[in-house]
């Protein structure tokens, strides 16, 4: 007598979420935000409950999740805090790897005897002698003295 193993339940395939992806969540809610320094994870998903249909139980570990993912990949830059605390803002697209190389600022290439050309007047490797302090003390005229005022006695 074999005991039968029993048959195996076919499992049902998941429903396609409603909503979109948590970083283009995360990226319309601070678009319309739009706060200069940032907004926060509470602040965000706020905005999430409100504008999709996001299931209110695992909604906060997720955004927490994706905030994290956001910032090590670069879309996103936290502005206060560390891990999925603080303030965050989109990560500003660089144009410049768009149009192609970067130019070069500077000087031309043949102008470098005109950048090494010494200063006239003071030798290259002395600096000028420090001034040395005089003997007095500052706050009162020279040639004067402490002169007695008119109209009052002399102490004894």
């Amino acid at each position: 007598m074999a005991a039968e193993a029993p048959a195996k339940k076919a499992k049902k395939p998941t429903p396609k979420p409603t909503h979109p992806k948590y970083s283009i969540m995360i990226a319309a809610a601070l678009n319309s935000l739009k706060e200069r320094n940032g907004s926060s994870r509470q602040a965000i998903l706020k905005y999430i409950l409100a504008n999709y249909k996001v299931g209110e139980t695992t909604t906060g570990v997720r955004l927490k999740l994706a905030l994290r993912k956001g910032v090590a990949e670069g879309s996103l830059k936290q502005i206060k805090g560390t891990g999925a605390a603080g303030s965050f803002k989109l990560a500003k697209a660089e144009p410049a790897a768009a149009t192609g190389a970067p130019k070069k600022r500077g000087r031309p290439a043949g102008s470098k005897k005109a950048a090494t050309a010494k200063k006239p007047g003071r030798p290259a490797g002395k600096k000028p002698a420090a001034k040395k302090p005089s003997g007095k003390k500052p706050g009162r005229p020279a040639g004067k003295k402490n002169a007695k005022k008119p109209g009052r006695p002399a102490k004894k």
